[in-house]
């Protein structure tokens, strides 16, 4: 029997070399099982001790593209997120249309009066009987997690904003919540502290089968960070332009012309992104 493979992941801690786990991540890119089985192949070929999880990531995702580039799109997802960085904004933006999505009416960037002081706000989201307060905590680096400090502090500002809130006309019955979105994961402490006082709280994947990965691949909201038929420039003008998904490529191709890409390529990038997104 051959000795296990050590991986390094992106935390810095070192563990076996696991096929399972290369295998559900292609899955989840929705290639096909022959493709999956050839690039499994290919990579478990070129490992060595203390190779990195980003070496196998880029590995794969080579492989994909130049099979299936909207396969890679979809494999590159949680990457895809952390270049809707730097400024964070992007990120809110996003959780602000992933909750439209699934039917709040939401407002990005506010500032709201709590009993004491001014907060502003990352997204507050309205639906029914229900009234959040999100704060969105967005790291460019996947090693970091949110530690118990963040849903610590915004569940103080939330008691402050609570307290205001519930002297508004109509507030009697709603259910006021706040809630800490990130696109990393959170330390056992932080979601430990987050259940106990009854906050929100979501992550790449937490809540288990409902983490952010998941309502993404269920609402076809990817980001357009996702495409690998614009480069990072094209992204960037688009970002700053105030678009976040593939599917506002649909609504406003003009943009497409305005930062420069020509026909052909044009073309080529709303065909990915009607796939990418299940646009019929």
């Amino acid at each position: 029997m051959k000795n296990p493979i050590n991986i390094v992941k992106y935390s810095g801690d070192v563990v076996a070399f696991d096929v399972d786990k290369l295998i559900n991540s292609l899955r989840r890119s929705q290639a096909s099982e022959e493709l999956i089985q050839q690039i499994v192949e290919q990579v478990e070929g070129q490992l060595y001790d203390g190779i990195t999880t980003k070496k196998i990531y880029q590995m794969a995702f080579k492989m994909l593209k130049r099979k299936s580039r909207v396969s890679a799109s979809k494999y590159k997802l949680k990457k895809a997120i952390m270049e809707l960085g730097p400024s964070g904004f992007p990120f809110e933006k996003f959780v602000g249309k992933i909750l439209e999505m699934e039917g709040f009416s939401t407002k990005v960037g506010v500032i709201v009066q709590g009993n004491c002081v001014q907060h502003e706000v990352d997204v507050i989201a309205q639906k029914e009987n229900k009234h959040y307060m999100i704060e969105c905590k967005y790291h460019s680096d996947q090693g970091r997690f949110c530690n118990v400090k963040i849903p610590l502090y915004i569940h103080s500002r939330f008691l402050d904003v609570e307290k205001q809130w519930e002297h508004q006309k109509g507030h009697e019955a709603k259910l006021h919540k706040g809630a800490v979105y990130t696109n990393t994961r959170f330390t056992t402490d932080a979601i430990q502290y987050g259940k106990c006082v009854g906050m929100l709280l979501s992550s790449w994947d937490y809540p288990r089968g409902n983490g952010l990965k998941d309502r993404i691949d269920k609402s076809g909201l990817h980001p357009l960070t996702a495409l690998t038929t614009l480069t990072k420039a094209e992204k960037t003008k688009l970002l700053d332009e105030g678009i976040v998904l593939c599917k506002e490529l649909h609504e406003s191709p003009k943009l497409l012309e305005k930062i420069g890409i020509d026909k052909k390529r044009h073309k080529k990038v709303l065909e990915d992104s009607r796939e990418l997104c299940g646009i019929h």
